[in-house]
């Protein structure tokens, strides 16, 4: 065996992000020896670093509840301010599970038959063990440990000593239900979220920050606006939209169909379902098979509800011969494909089973490709803006390692990408080796109302499928030729976006998109009938209009259209029936005043215009 100090692997100069890194990863381990301690008994699973913090996973004996998380962090905070040094070990395989298994440890006896017999295998102690050498040294044999230190399987990174964290600079979150390795066949254990930061000041903001992200939660909001559900008793992952929800989604997928036809897109439509063959021919069965529901026999032959759109547009293609002179061709669908999610997976609209991208493909000539991708970045932040997102984080992923296609083929995509964003005046990151095997692409992260990055859009080339299918058009020297093919979504998927729309917007949408833009609100049954009419004839001018009917005093009326978010209500009383007029309340602008239904019309027009509608 050979161990060292932390310190002598590590440069003293490490990024902020390396830093933070390593802090987090030693808080998870700190808070897994806090817990051991206090719950004697208790094994431990994994205990990643996340992208705010970190978690671990227990098997605990008894239920750690929302309270214990005080007293936890009383004994992390000790052992920091115990500076125990954080020493790595390297071991043998055979002597490593001797000593799992004499501790009683299955999760790690499992998570070391994962690690490869060409790695090494590490693992991390807190505190001193006791080592046999008896001279001093940075590198050492014979460690074994001690009732005073800790210990875990562990690939790194960690920081030297635990006082380097400050001691008031985490903070444990939320205790969890998880499965072991998100089975839910497998043990349920219990995970522990926690945070860690460099500075207090830090951890403050970050707080703030999740208490608002937290406030904007779209599963929250979903069941308090009346949304949209998530039916166990229909199946985990599968979206049912509400009215309210159902109204909203219209309007995004007639928006986004009047923007793709107005720049030369036509739309498609194809089946759920397909021949095993086709997942075959296509490649989806040999890679992509784990995350595609069991085929169904139909007529002894097997068939596969379909988890990508793009092999039918494929097929549709091939259904004729095409020329040079018809491409590019612009095909775009909003198709719903079916992927299987463990059960721990999923989450609200942001991982379900079923749910529809806005996809598209664009068939096109080599030379093509470089204008095809700017029209895509074109119609991308054209849609965006619209729906109030205006700032952005572009990447373009390289080629990998593993790979199709020769190399000219990738520099001339690789290129064409880099032309078309350049041509955007878009600034851009390169990943490099970071595309897919099939092709290099675009991803576009859009930034929210408090500063959170979500990938949505997507433009990938592909040189694969093309091949797989052995497509085809007819080039102007009469040779047959194979055509590029362009993958791109903007949205992502319909659920996805809805669900960042509804934390972006924190519910609170904006007049086109609210699912009720006006409530007339009645103060007596006697002015219910002047109040009809009057949504009567909104609804006609083409205005999304509700006529509260709970019968309750204005005041509480008042209380639930504001809970509801409801952009524009207008009072209707006794006055009011008389004079044919409405007493009108906008929540963006406060009072607007006595206005009659032509001023109410010409007022929410106006309003319309201002906001994309």
């Amino acid at each position: 065996m050979v161990s060292s100090l932390t310190q002598s692997q590590d440069s003293l100069n490490e990024q902020d992000s390396d830093k933070l890194t390593r802090i987090r990863h030693t808080s998870a381990h700190i808070m897994a020896m806090a817990v051991q301690k206090l719950f004697p008994g208790t094994k431990v699973a994994i205990g990643p670093v996340t992208e705010t913090g970190f978690y671990y996973d227990f098997d605990c004996p008894v239920s750690i509840t929302t309270d214990d998380l005080a007293k936890i962090e009383v004994e992390m905070r000790r052992i920091i301010k115990a500076n125990l040094p954080i020493i790595r070990e390297e071991v043998e395989r055979a002597e490593i599970r001797a000593e799992i298994t004499e501790l009683n440890e299955p999760y790690k006896l499992e998570i070391l038959e994962r690690i490869p017999a060409s790695e090494i295998i590490t693992r991390y102690f807190i505190g001193t063990p006791e080592i046999a050498n008896s001279e001093p040294s940075l590198f050492v044999t014979d460690i074994k440990p001690t009732n005073n230190c800790w210990w875990d399987l562990c690939a790194g990174p960690h920081i030297n000593f635990t006082g380097e964290i400050d001691a008031n600079a985490f903070k444990l979150l939320n205790v969890a239900g998880a499965y072991w390795q998100g089975d839910e066949t497998k043990q349920q254990l219990q995970r522990i979220y926690g945070t860690a930061w460099t500075t207090k000041v830090e951890l403050e903001t970050y707080l703030q920050q999740r208490e608002e992200a937290l406030r904007r939660d779209h599963r929250k909001l979903g069941q308090e606006l009346n949304l949209f559900s998530i039916q166990e008793e229909a199946g985990g992952g599968l979206v049912f939209w509400h009215p309210k929800g159902a109204i909203i989604r219209y309007i995004i997928e007639d928006y986004w169909r009047k923007s793709h036809l107005e720049s030369g897109y036509q739309l498609l439509y194809t089946p759920h379902v397909a021949n095993l063959d086709l997942w075959k021919t296509s490649g989806h069965f040999d890679f992509y098979q784990e995350n595609m529901f069991d085929s169904m026999d139909v007529e002894n032959q097997a068939y596969q509800i379909k988890p990508m759109n793009c092999p039918f547009h494929v097929l549709t293609y091939k259904h004729q011969l095409h020329s040079y002179r018809e491409l590019p061709l612009r095909w775009a669908e909003l198709g719903t494909v079916y992927r299987y999610e463990r059960s721990g997976a999923l989450h609200g609209l942001m991982r379900v089973r079923g749910f529809t991208q806005d996809d598209a493909h664009i068939f096109c000539l080599p030379e093509q490709i470089a204008e095809e991708i700017l029209g895509v970045l074109n119609l991308t932040e054209k849609i965006l803006s619209d729906f109030g997102f205006k700032k952005y984080e572009v990447n373009l992923s390289t080629r990998p390692d593993k790979s199709v296609g020769n190399d000219d083929v990738w520099e001339l995509a690789t290129t064409a990408l880099e032309q078309a964003l350049n041509a955007k005046g878009w600034n851009y990151s390169i990943d490099e080796g970071g595309g897919a095997f099939y092709g290099p692409k675009i991803d576009i992260k859009i930034k929210d109302a408090i500063g959170r990055l979500w990938q949505c859009s997507t433009i990938q080339v592909d040189f694969n499928l093309p091949q797989r299918f052995e497509m085809e058009y007819i080039a102007s020297d009469g040779s047959r030729q194979q055509p590029i093919m362009i993958h791109r979504a903007i949205f992502g998927s319909l659920e996805r976006f809805f669900g960042i729309l509804i934390e972006n917007y924190a519910g609170d949408f904006p007049l086109w998109l609210a699912p009720v833009q006006l409530r007339l609100l009645p103060v007596s049954d006697d002015c219910r009938e002047y109040a009809t009419s009057v949504a009567n004839d909104l609804q006609k001018s083409g205005f999304r209009v509700e006529l509260d009917r709970s019968g309750e005093r204005l005041g509480k009326q008042i209380r639930t259209a504001e809970l509801e978010k409801i952009p524009v209500v207008a009072v209707v009383g006794k006055k009011e029936v008389e004079n044919k007029t409405l007493s009108v309340r906008s929540r963006k602008s406060g009072d607007l005043g006595v206005l009659n239904l032509a001023e109410l019309v010409k007022y929410l027009q106006n309003s319309l215009n201002l906001t994309g509608g």
